[in-house]
């Protein structure tokens, strides 16, 4: 997945994405001046047909609005993350979901081609019920089965 922001992100969005990119194996670049159109064809150049723009509102990371290589809107996440430093590596070609959530659980592991799986918590990208106002929160856990960041909380969906 190619990963980029709106224009002009912060500190703390841009951080926020390289976290993202290095837990889902993706290529991270910082969109500067680029328009719409000139991401989906770098993304394209790079080899990618998954786009992820993350947006924020007040310097926070607030949605993640994942497109086809056509430009066409796949999914939209309306999110706020969290990073604590938390240090790790996934093995990218082992990653699996597991999920508590069905109909979240379809949708993105179909965009990011990740399978299945109910067996242990290494390389794991677990989808949980959310609490409060969060629907879900998306975690990550590393080859050693230790959570890393970013941690996701999702308020809703489409």
């Amino acid at each position: 997945m190619f990963i980029t922001t709106s224009r002009k992100p912060s500190a703390k969005t841009r951080s926020f994405c390289q976290s993202l990119s290095r837990a889902l194996n993706s290529k991270y670049v910082n969109r500067g001046k680029m328009s719409f159109r000139d991401v989906l064809i770098k993304a394209s150049q790079s080899g990618f047909q998954k786009i992820a723009l993350v947006s924020q509102v007040k310097g926070n990371p607030s949605r993640i609005e994942i497109y086809n290589d056509k430009g066409e809107i796949l999914l939209t996440l309306y999110v706020s993350g969290s990073l604590s430093n938390l240090k790790g590596k996934i093995d990218s070609d082992k990653l699996s979901i597991r999920s508590e959530i069905d109909d979240l659980k379809k949708s993105l592991s179909d965009i990011l081609n990740i399978p299945e799986s109910h067996e242990n918590m290494n390389n794991i990208l677990w989808i949980k019920k959310g609490k409060g106002e969060n629907k879900a929160t998306l975690e990550f856990y590393d080859k050693e089965g230790k959570l890393i960041d970013p941690k996701i909380y999702i308020r809703r969906f489409e």
